[in-house]
């Protein structure tokens, strides 16, 4: 009898050990399955998250692209050459204004606004205004500097009284300076195409900046960055003013309440960081991302081979012409109907005459057109 108690009291002692330890093994393979959901989720997220900068950041270069195309081809008109060379200021305003009006009408730039410096940053005309003729802008342009140096083309996010998009490039005749054109345009264009695809972009500058911006000195604050796109969703700012900023910057990523939020560094032309581009994506849009099927932007809506091609001709406007209104030019014919060919057509032909053989070859190779071409030229 002793014995079977004894017996029994060791059946229990084992089944007790039996039973902690399946509880014990149970709670370790639970942890591990939240350890690795975890680890899953926030590769996951990382992943998304790396492939919306690298859009974004596509999308960024394909605006400073964008701009400074029609920059150096408006910086050919030879009225505006002729107005800064005979210091009048108000044939300046209106060629300005009728070109900004003619782009809001036929083109995707609906913001587009053009100014023209002297040679020492002083404003010449202005397409959206009269009576700013003569003010100095060197003292609140930093970007400025740079340009002053090298002469050469530039783009970037810019401060001024306004954080904008500005693309600049210098007006010649010959080798002698006549001034300055740039075309501005509001981040808020941008951040409508990021807000149509489900996106909330906060383009954020550090607040340092505002003694020289003076119309943003009403824009709202968030953890000393002043967001300085006006058309955010305003829900969003009681999130983003709680956000563990502090983790943020160190991931470049969080995950809140359902929403990834993203930063990317805002750099100027002259590569100085001047603040942040703050992304935020609800869950049912960050789905869209975890499928790669292709190498296409979500944000220009180009292939990346594409892309590629237009930050080269960024870099060789030109192409093998010898200018870029003589590219232009050609480029525009194939597109306009027959009876506005004809005096196209002739100055075209004028303007191709005076090139080499070579050249002409040169151009044919480069356009890579697809159709046979038969015969020589001569």
């Amino acid at each position: 009898m002793e014995q079977k108690r004894t017996q029994c009291r060791i059946n229990k002692h084992y089944s007790r050990v039996s039973f902690f330890s399946i509880f014990g093994i149970l709670i370790l393979l639970f942890a591990s399955i939240i350890f690795f959901v975890q680890n899953d989720k926030e590769d996951t997220l990382m992943r998304v998250g790396d492939k919306i900068i690298k859009n974004f950041r596509e999308g960024l270069d394909y605006e400073m692209v964008d701009l400074l195309s029609f920059s150096m081809a408006l910086s050919e008109d030879g009225e505006l050459k002729n107005a800064l060379t005979s210091e009048d200021e108000v044939k300046g305003y209106k060629i300005l204004n009728h070109i900004s009006q003619r782009f809001k009408k036929y083109t995707h730039l609906t913001s587009l606004r053009i100014q023209v410096l002297t040679p020492e940053f002083y404003i010449f005309a202005r397409s959206w205004n009269e009576g700013f003729e003569g003010m100095p802008i060197w003292w609140f342009r930093d970007d400025l500097d740079k340009l002053k140096q090298n002469q050469k083309p530039q783009a970037g996010m810019e401060t001024g009284r306004l954080l904008t998009f500005k693309a600049t490039v210098p007006i010649r005749s010959a080798n002698k300076i006549l001034g300055y054109l740039e075309v501005i345009k509001f981040i808020d264009e941008f951040s409508l195409k990021l807000q149509k695809k489900g996106i909330e972009l906060f383009t954020l500058m550090d607040d340092k900046y505002l003694e020289k911006a003076s119309l943003m000195r009403d824009f709202p604050v968030v953890n000393n960055y002043v967001i300085s796109n006006q058309n955010f969703n305003q829900q969003y700012l009681p999130k983003i003013k709680k956000l563990d900023w502090e983790t943020l910057m160190q991931k470049n990523y969080i995950y809140v309440d359902d929403i990834l939020y993203l930063v990317e560094p805002m750099y100027n032309g002259k590569g100085t960081k001047i603040g942040l581009y703050l992304l935020a994506i609800p869950k049912e849009i960050l789905s869209k991302y975890k499928e790669e099927k292709n190498a296409f932007s979500f944000f220009t809506q180009f292939s990346d081979e594409d892309v590629e091609k237009v930050v080269e001709a960024w870099r060789n406007p030109n192409g093998s012409f010898r200018n870029i209104q003589d590219k232009e030019l050609i480029a525009v014919l194939p597109k306009l109907r027959s009876e506005d060919k004809v005096k196209l057509e002739i100055k075209a032909k004028a303007i191709l005459r005076t090139y080499t053989k070579d050249e002409l070859i040169d151009i044919i190779i480069h356009n890579k057109h697809e159709e046979q071409k038969i015969g020589e030229i001569e």
